[in-house]
């Protein structure tokens, strides 16, 4: 992950940083970091993970529910006749 160095930040906004931080119950670094994702992530964005855990929660999916969805099929591929 990238480092970034803000310098010179004015005192006043660094304070309001940090009440907007444990306003929200987080560090102002994971305040910064949340704020800058929230200015840059593209509008109407899709995001299919967060789309899923909530089709999971709204139907009270059990963690052994959940974890058959990531199950596999081990055994070997079946052959395809498109004749």
């Amino acid at each position: 992950m990238a480092i970034l160095t803000v310098r010179n930040l004015p005192d006043e906004v660094h304070r309001a940083l940090r009440v907007r931080a444990a306003q929200h119950g987080r560090s102002t670094e994971a305040e910064v970091r949340a704020l800058l994702e929230e200015a840059v992530k593209p509008e109407g964005r899709l995001k299919l993970g967060a789309m899923l855990a909530d089709i999971g929660r709204k139907m009270k999916l059990t963690d052994e529910e959940a974890s058959l969805i990531t199950q596999r099929d081990a055994s070997a591929p079946r052959h395809v006749n498109f004749e």
